[in-house]
């Protein structure tokens, strides 16, 4: 039998998050890991250890020069997503960008028409659209179940989870703290099922009370950098849409609350669901009743999200987390970030 070509993919980024990327696509027999690029010689040199790859750059425009890499994924920090995505585009390559998509949503606008214009996939890691709880709920609003979705609470809450790895306490670098870190989690999956609603304004408001300072207190992750700590501990915030719904979200890295809480709740006008624990809460024979699933199958979610991303390349199909949904996420978190500045609601305009 003739052997099947396999597709190229090269990743712009060699750091943690992209050699999640490389672990599972070196688990796909249709794949090459063909080349990485990342500013660390260090980096690529573990890429290459671990991953047998051969072209290892530091200037990611070496990378976009091999015609044969159709595809690549940015799993920069978020200050670096924006240049190499459109400039990965510009090179006639499909993108797979890390969440959130960029710094402003500005960039993400032009990161959207470029790969309009180049005619090439833009695809936003947007992986818990994909976890079965999420797939649940959207075949029942699928099926009419939950009527129009009114209002999703989503939350993203550490009791004491600063990161003390990466550069995840500096607002220059990534453009904030829990919100646009983890809040955008929660955030994205619960506006997919709501039916991407454009957003037309938001408030916000944003608190810094332990990660710029010492701790003795005992937890998970001890010894964070609070000399370089320029973010948000706890980050609340409340969007509204076109379509008259609203969504609200609460993130934090640090917060005196009694657990973690990473799950969000739909409410509808025949039905609501909650992603974790999975459950839909409806009226049925006269009796309001919540329904647990007997089995949902164990899928991991960032598996699905780069198996779909190469299925999207392949087969050239639309993708279930495009470019247009994460331009739609960053409005909501850069106008909750502006209104808790500015001290007052922010209008959203549509930008592509």
């Amino acid at each position: 039998m003739p052997k099947t070509r396999k597709t190229k993919i090269g990743f712009i980024g060699g750091g943690g998050i992209s050699r999640t990327h490389m672990r599972y696509m070196a688990e796909m027999g249709d794949v090459e890991l063909a080349a990485v690029a990342d500013v660390s010689e260090a980096a690529l040199n573990q890429c290459s250890k671990e991953f047998g790859i051969s072209h290892c750059f530091t200037d990611y425009q070496d990378l976009l020069k091999i015609k044969d890499i159709v595809a690549v994924t940015v799993g920069t920090p978020n200050g670096a997503h924006y240049r190499p995505t459109v400039d990965a585009l510009a090179a006639g390559k499909d993108v797979m960008v890390e969440k959130p998509m960029a710094m402003t949503a500005q960039e993400a606008a032009d990161m959207v028409k470029m790969a309009r214009k180049c005619k090439k996939l833009l695809v936003i890691g947007f992986q818990h659209r994909f976890a079965a709880s999420a797939q649940m709920l959207k075949r029942a609003i699928d099926k009419g179940d939950f009527g129009n979705v009114l209002y999703a609470r989503c939350q993203a809450l550490r009791r004491r989870g600063i990161p003390n790895w990466g550069v995840f306490g500096r607002k220059d670098l990534q453009g904030g703290g829990p919100l646009i870190d983890i809040g955008v989690h929660m955030i994205e999956v619960a506006h997919y099922l709501m039916g991407s609603p454009q957003p037309v304004s938001a408030y916000g408001s944003m608190y810094t009370y332990l990660g710029d300072k010492p701790t003795d207190t005992v937890c998970p992750w001890p010894d964070w950098d609070y000399n370089n700590y320029t973010v948000e501990d706890l980050a609340v915030g409340m969007v509204r849409f076109a379509n008259g719904a609203t969504l609200s979200i609460e993130a934090s890295f640090a917060a005196h609350i009694g657990k973690g809480e990473w799950t969000f709740t739909l409410m509808g006008e025949k039905a609501g669901g909650q992603f974790d624990p999975p459950m839909i809460f409806k009226d049925d024979a006269g009796t309001m009743v919540n329904l647990t699933p007997d089995w949902l199958p164990n899928t991991d979610a960032f598996r699905h999200k780069m198996r779909h991303f190469v299925e999207c390349v392949q087969h050239r199909t639309p993708s279930d987390a495009p470019g247009e949904h994460g331009l739609l996420v960053q409005q909501m978190l850069n106008a909750i970030y502006a209104s808790a500045e500015q001290g007052r609601e922010v209008k959203i305009k549509p930008l592509a």
